[in-house]
């Protein structure tokens, strides 16, 4: 009598990404964000490929927990205002700020096996960026890291920040960085729970990957049910920000929101805002 094949384990396609790197080593998935010549900076293309590269590590049978992090002198400028920010009115008015598919708020709820994502961040972790980096299920930054929430500056709903940052912390500082829209340093960060870890330069990667060590050590099923567990929380706070805030004005179409990216544009001041 044959025997039985042996079963073949599922490999899915590999992403074809030019501004997203993806390789794995024991186990670990390195997600990079790679447009350094541009901080980079988020297009569409690059949130798209951000996507399959979530999308890829889901199903990829060979690696445990990912590390998204950035090249070269930061994690993220936030979105390519010119590219993001500046399209034809026809198109904001048409799908809003951004088509479906170059939306960051569903990344780490579109799942089948719930793999943790830690965020390793450093230079600058900017608009979009910074609910990137905070959506993950941990975050190590360099103290030296400048945050900055754009939203609010740029005449955009920063809610969504809101919820995601009260999420992860208590804290009343939160209150004020969504109001102000001021910088703030991963060591500021790190004291009001915003991140798991503060580290010196250059040893935010190395942390991190201690870090993806010790889940490992834990069987994976059991740490997945708390990952899902963390971030369907995580999902609900979010998506009560975006029910509450649905009725307001949308902002993305105002003439302050406008001059704001046009002044960031063009390196200049903006023009007195007028509250339309």
């Amino acid at each position: 009598m044959d025997s039985e094949a042996p079963a073949v384990k599922y490999r899915p396609t590999p992403p074809d990404l030019e501004y997203v790197e993806y390789r794995v080593e024991d186990g670990i998935a390195r997600i990079m964000l790679n447009r350094p010549d541009k901080l980079n900076a988020i297009t569409d293309q690059v949130i798209i490929e951000v996507r399959r590269a979530f999308q890829f590590f889901d199903l990829d049978p060979d690696s445990q927990i990912a590390i998204l992090h950035g090249a070269g002198r930061a994690f993220t400028s936030g979105a390519d205002v010119r590219q993001r920010q500046l399209r034809p009115r026809e198109e904001i008015e048409a799908f809003g700020p951004a088509a479906p598919e170059t939306r960051r708020r569903d990344l780490f709820f579109d799942c089948v096996n719930w793999k943790p994502v830690i965020s390793a961040v450093h230079g600058y972790v900017m608009g979009m960026g910074v609910g990137l980096a905070l959506g993950c299920d941990l975050v190590v930054a360099v103290a030296s890291t400048k945050f900055h929430i754009t939203e609010v500056g740029r005449g955009l709903n920063a809610s969504p920040l809101w919820s995601l940052m009260k999420f992860r912390s208590s804290s009343v500082l939160v209150d004020e960085l969504v109001l102000t829209g001021r910088m703030f340093t991963g060591e500021e960060a790190a004291r009001a729970g915003l991140v798991n870890r503060s580290v010196g330069d250059g040893e935010h990667l190395g942390v991190a990957e201690d870090l993806a060590r010790q889940m490992m050590k834990n069987p994976p099923l059991a740490v997945r049910a708390g990952v899902r567990t963390r971030r369907m929380y995580q999902q609900e706070a979010q998506r009560m920000a975006f029910l509450l805030t649905d009725p307001i004005p949308a902002l993305h179409l105002t003439s302050d929101f406008q001059e704001a990216a046009r002044a960031f544009v063009e390196k200049r001041p903006p023009k007195k805002f007028e509250g339309r």
